[in-house]
C-alpha cells in the first residue's frame, strides 16, 4: 500500500448525499479481484450515457476535474453494500482522498485498508471546501495527514481529526496484513512453542 503523507491536487465537488457503493462502482464491475482497471467503472452510471458516450454534465467528465485527486462529497458517502471495489475504483481513477461530513462505516474502514484517506469535517467546513472545489483547476487543495489539516488555495486551513493508529498506518503505507507481518518473529516463536507443547496437533 502506498504511503499517504501530503496530497496536493484538484478537488472535484460531488454535491450529492447518500452516494452508495453501487453508485461508486456498479455491480457489473465486481467480477474481478484485481485492484487495477476499475477506474473506468467509477460512477459509471453517472459518467456514461446509455450508448456508452460520456455524460458531459457529470463532474468527473468536465475538463477541470478529469485529473482530480480529491473528492468533496455530500453526507453519508459510501453507504450501502459492502464492496472493497469502491475504494479500489477511486484509487485507480486517481482519487486518494474523500472529504465529507459522514461515511458509511464499512466503506470508511475499507478506505484505510487501501490507502484512501476519508476525512470527516463539519457541515460549515464542507461548504467552504465545496466553494474551493467549484473553482476547478484554478484552485487546488493540500491535504497534510501529519499535520491533520486541509489547506485551501487562499491560505485557509481546516483541521481534521483521525484515529492515531489509522493515521500511523496510512503514513507508513501499512494495511492490517502488513501490520501483522511486522510481528512475524513473535508469531513464529509462538507457533514453534505450540508445536513443542502439542506435537499431535
Amino acid at each position: 500500500m502506498q504511503k499517504f503523507t501530503v496530497l496536493e491536487g484538484v478537488a472535484a465537488p460531488l454535491r450529492m448525499i447518500n452516494v452508495d457503493t453501487d453508485m461508486i462502482i456498479p455491480k457489473q464491475y465486481l467480477k474481478t479481484i484485481k485492484r487495477t482497471g476499475l477506474g473506468k467503472g467509477l460512477f459509471a452510471e453517472k459518467r456514461y450515457n446509455d450508448d456508452g458516450t460520456e455524460n458531459t454534465d457529470f463532474v468527473l467528465n468536465k475538463p477541470a476535474y478529469r485529473n482530480a485527486k480529491i473528492l468533496v462529497a455530500g453526507d453519508n458517502f459510501g453507504c450501502g453494500s459492502s464492496r472493497e471495489h469502491a475504494p479500489w475504483a477511486l484509487l485507480d481513477f486517481g482519487i486518494s482522498c474523500v472529504i465529507s461530513t459522514s461515511f458509511g462505516d464499512i466503506f470508511y474502514n475499507n478506505c484505510f485498508q487501501n490507502g484512501v484517506l476519508p476525512i470527516k469535517v463539519s457541515p460549515d467546513d464542507l461548504e467552504k471546501l465545496f466553494d474551493d472545489a467549484d473553482r476547478g483547476a484554478n484552485a487546488t487543495l493540500t491535504v497534510d495527514l501529519e499535520k491533520q489539516e486541509i489547506r485551501g488555495p487562499d491560505g485557509g486551513v481546516i483541521k481534521f481529526d483521525i484515529d492515531p493508529h489509522r493515521k500511523k498506518t496510512l503514513l507508513e503505507g501499512l494495511d492490517d496484513i502488513a501490520v501483522t507481518m511486522r510481528k512475524s518473529s513473535k508469531i513464529e516463536s509462538f507457533e514453534a512453542k505450540a508445536r513443542e507443547m502439542r506435537p499431535w496437533v
